[in-house]
């Protein structure tokens, strides 16, 4: 079965979370992330990104970019815009885009359940993004950004959410520039903690990867490098977890992801399409939305 823990978050003040939130990394180039990051100090940018705050042709991957994520991260800390959570509890993320809004659950993931293959993946992963990754988490020692994870929908699990949504004030509600709507709660009550790691436990036997590929197979790798440096590991360590929303998937509306064929290296239309069908189904749509 899947292992989701509650764990003790780092997290904003209110009035400065609509400032912190950010695109995900891998959406934008150094120069977009440096414009959105532009006139807000506390922005996630600085660390996710933290070329934007070194000299312009910076190479992205060198160890001054990684000590400068890992500098702004204590700053964050220091300056009070991340705060640790006294107890290790679980969060409610939900997005709302076109009108439509969806709840998950934010808890650790364990590093050991996508080594056993609990945690599925759909996609092969890139080594160059993973290292990036794992460097970013080494020199941090924190989650920076959650990956997206879905799951067979629990009605139990369903109810909690459910119930705190509705009862309970958001710690933070907003909308982002680009018109997505993000609300967070926070799970305070201990049993609904106690029960949601229960009801984890118990109904749920694994977990899908819908975002964030590289992020989970580098967590797990710093998980692996931390085990083999630790001769009194125990599996409890905070090393062998990493940030995930859990999205059941009675709230998912699955989005088609088109690509682009550029160039047909020298075949013919009929040709490249022959080859596609080799290992594909190819059908004829038309020029009509296809639904």
């Amino acid at each position: 079965m899947a292992t989701i823990k509650p764990f003790k978050g780092l997290r904003p003040p209110k009035d400065i979370a609509q400032n912190l939130a950010c695109l995900p990394y891998d959406v934008m180039n150094a120069a977009e992330a440096a414009q959105m990051a532009e006139g807000k100090d506390c922005s996630l940018l600085h660390i996710t990104r933290s070329e934007i705050d070194l000299p312009e042709g910076t190479d992205v991957h060198s160890e001054v970019v990684y000590n400068k994520a890992a500098e702004n991260f204590k700053k964050f800390q220091n300056e009070g815009w991340l705060v640790k959570d006294a107890d290790a509890k679980y969060y409610i993320y939900a997005q709302t885009m076109e009108g439509r809004t969806q709840y998950g659950i934010v808890g650790a993931a364990a590093c050991q359940d996508y080594v056993d293959g609990i945690i599925k993946k759909h996609e092969l992963t890139r080594p160059e993004k993973e290292d990036d990754r794992m460097i970013i988490t080494r020199y941090t020692n924190a989650n920076i950004e959650p990956v997206f994870f879905s799951y067979k929908a629990v009605p139990e699990i369903d109810e909690i959410v459910a119930t705190v949504v509705s009862k309970t004030p958001a710690a933070y509600d907003f909308t982002a520039e680009d018109g997505f709507g993000h609300h967070f709660w926070v799970v305070n009550d201990k049993q609904m903690n106690a029960d949601l790691e229960r009801l984890f436990d118990e109904k749920v036997p694994f977990t899908y990867v819908a975002d964030g590929h590289h992020r989970t197979a580098a967590a797990a790798r710093i998980g692996a490098e931390k085990t083999a440096q630790n001769p009194n590991h125990t599996g409890d360590e905070s090393y062998n977890f990493f940030m995930a929303v859990h999205f059941p998937d009675n709230q998912l509306k699955i989005i088609d992801y088109n690509r682009a064929v550029k160039d047909l290296n020298g075949l013919t239309p009929e040709q490249l399409l022959e080859k596609l069908n080799a290992n594909f189904t190819v059908e004829e749509m038309g020029a009509d939305i296809y639904y």
